[in-house]
């Protein structure tokens, strides 16, 4: 590494997009991810759509809890 770095001709924000998504990684504890596998494959359906769905529930459960 440098000891410094030439900013004088940099742009602030050249690469910022406002309406640019994200996707995160989410890392599910071993035994909930062999639970979520053992739903999809018997499903034959991908673990993302599973998770989405159980949390889809969740999310129902607790606004009907409100």
């Amino acid at each position: 590494m440098k000891k410094e770095y030439d900013f004088s001709k940099g742009v602030r924000g050249k690469f910022f997009r406002p309406d640019a998504k994200m996707n995160l990684p989410v890392y599910l504890d071993s035994d909930v991810l062999s639970f979520v596998e053992k739903i999809a494959s018997s499903r034959r359906s991908d673990i993302s759509a599973v998770v989405n769905r159980l949390l889809k529930s969740d999310m129902q459960l607790i606004e009907a809890a409100k």
